[in-house]
């Protein structure tokens, strides 16, 4: 047999039960009618449970009050819905542990509490927020903000990261012109430029040399002027149908020249070498001629 919804069985004679119905039964599809003792929507309560369980501790009182639900009526100085906590440290104190922190006292029988901080605080009350920033988590100058469980760092420009250990990249938006190429610097990059190019970017063109550059005026070369009179001297003697002529030239310089006392010196003392020169030569030829 094909069962219709809600049926099943061989022959589809049986109801379903509602889902999640545990000590009941059906009339219909989707029921659930408790059994004896049971009771609830799923029929999960045990309307005994104050004689079977006895769910109340601490000598406290189990009051069935319907549908399954039973209620404790806590001795002096006990609280909690089976009544197991005593009223101990935690409760006089009136919740003593701040910032969430967690009273704990083993239920109120422990002579003091203690505090179980959330992550982020410490301290006997949990009073304090941990300093995240403590270990200096930040690189590269950042500044470091502590939060509660967490640290934000504040990057220094040309940085970026959760940690500002990222080097933004100032070449990624290419600013070098004409084939140059960038490197990369913090907060900056630097232009490797190509032949006849020049400035930040590499944008400047340079012009190619010139043999002259406009606007310069090249100085004209010093010019000394040397007067003076000359001397002359001839010896002449023919010897073996030759002719031998020897000149003497004595140079000078007056004052009213213009050279300086250097430049004046300098062509007297050539002045005096060149005669005792022509001197010497004299008097060896007179010498050889005396002997020819």
């Amino acid at each position: 047999c094909r069962c219709d919804p809600g049926w099943e069985g061989e022959y589809c004679e049986e109801c379903v039960r509602m889902p999640g119905c545990l000590h009941g039964t059906c009339h219909q599809p989707w029921q659930c009618i408790c059994h004896t003792g049971w009771a609830g929507k799923f029929c999960d309560k045990d309307i005994h449970i104050c004689e079977h369980q006895s769910p109340c501790q601490n000598g406290a009182q189990c009051i069935y009050d319907r549908d399954g639900e039973y209620s404790c009526l806590c001795p002096e100085g006990f609280h909690g819905k089976d009544c197991e906590m005593k009223t101990g440290p935690c409760e006089k104190a009136g919740s003593p542990c701040k910032n969430g922190g967690q009273c704990q006292d083993e239920n109120g029988f422990a002579s003091n509490f203690s505090c179980r901080c959330l992550a982020g605080f410490v301290g006997a009350l949990c009073e304090h927020n941990v300093d995240d920033c403590l270990m200096r988590p930040c690189a590269n100058g950042a500044t470091c903000h502590d939060g509660i469980n967490r640290f934000s760092c504040q990057c220094q420009i040309g940085f970026e990261g959760r940690f500002c250990t990222i080097n933004i990249n100032d070449c990624a938006s290419q600013p070098c012109k004409n084939g140059a190429k960038c490197y990369d610097r913090i907060n900056d990059y630097d232009c490797l430029c190509p032949d006849r190019f020049t400035g930040k970017t590499c944008e400047i063109s340079v012009p190619e040399p010139t043999c002259e550059m406009p606007g310069v005026t090249q100085p004209e070369p010093a010019r000394t002027a040397v007067t003076g009179r000359r001397v002359a001297n001839h010896s002449e003697k023919e010897t073996g149908g030759g002719l031998l002529k020897i000149s003497v030239k004595e140079v000078v310089t007056q004052r009213d020249s213009g050279l300086s006392e250097a430049q004046l010196v300098t062509v007297l003392v050539f002045g005096v070498l060149t005669v005792v020169l022509v001197l010497i030569t004299v008097l060896l030829m007179l010498r050889n001629w005396q002997r020819g």
